[in-house]
C-alpha cells in the first residue's frame, strides 16, 4: 500500500516539473509597473504635441515614463513568438534602462535583467548597447546582444517615428523613472 501512495506522489510531482520549473535569477525591483494598450498610444500623442511645439521653438524635447517604455516593449515582445522575453518591466534609473523580464528555454523559466545604456550616435541617431545581462542559471540565448538592440532601436524608431524626418537627436537622459530626448529640428 505505502508502494502505491509513493509512486502516486512521485508521478504528481514529476508531472507537474514537466510542465514548468521556474529557477530563479534575479530579482524585480520593488513595485510592478502598469502596462496597457493605452500608455503605448499615449506615446504618439505625446510626441506629436512635443512636435508641434519644436515646430514654434525649433528644439524638440520629448520625456517618455518607465510605464510607457515597459508597455511599448511589452507591446513589441508579444506580438513576436518568438521572443525570448516575457512580463518585461522597463526601470530607468541610474542612466541606465534596466529591463526585468521571465526568459523560458525548454521547461525552465528564469528571470533575467538586461542593463542598457543609451546614446546618440554622430547621425544624431539612438545608439543602444547591452551593458550586463543577468539570466540567472540559464544560459544567454545566442544572438542576445543584436535581438536587444534591434527589440529597442524598433521601439525608439516606433516611437519617435514621425518625428524622425527633419529632426536631429543630441541628447538622451536617464534619471528617476524618466527618459528624456532632446534635439533640434532641422
Amino acid at each position: 500500500m505505502n508502494r502505491k501512495i509513493l509512486l502516486s506522489l512521485l508521478v504528481l510531482i514529476l508531472s507537474s516539473l514537466a510542465c514548468n520549473m521556474f529557477i530563479g535569477g534575479p530579482d524585480y525591483p520593488e513595485g510592478q509597473i502598469p502596462v496597457s494598450t493605452e500608455i503605448a498610444g499615449s506615446v504618439a500623442e505625446q510626441l506629436k504635441q512635443a512636435v508641434e511645439n519644436a515646430q514654434q521653438t525649433g528644439t524638440l524635447s520629448f520625456t517618455m515614463t518607465e510605464s510607457q517604455l515597459t508597455s511599448v516593449i511589452a507591446q513589441r515582445v508579444s506580438s513576436d513568438p518568438d521572443s525570448f522575453l516575457t512580463e518585461p518591466q522597463v526601470f530607468l534609473r541610474d542612466n541606465e534602462i534596466q529591463i526585468y523580464g521571465k526568459a523560458v528555454q525548454g521547461y525552465f523559466t528564469a528571470n533575467v535583467r538586461i542593463a542598457l545604456s543609451a546614446n546618440v550616435d554622430a547621425n544624431g541617431q539612438p545608439l543602444i548597447a547591452v551593458k550586463s545581462v543577468d539570466f540567472g542559471p540559464l544560459p544567454a540565448p545566442e544572438g542576445l546582444n543584436n535581438t536587444i538592440s534591434a527589440l529597442f532601436n524598433e521601439a525608439f524608431t516606433g516611437a519617435l517615428g514621425p518625428a524622425a524626418t527633419g529632426f536631429r537627436l543630441e541628447t538622451i537622459a536617464i534619471a528617476n523613472g524618466l527618459m528624456t530626448f532632446t534635439g533640434r529640428i532641422k
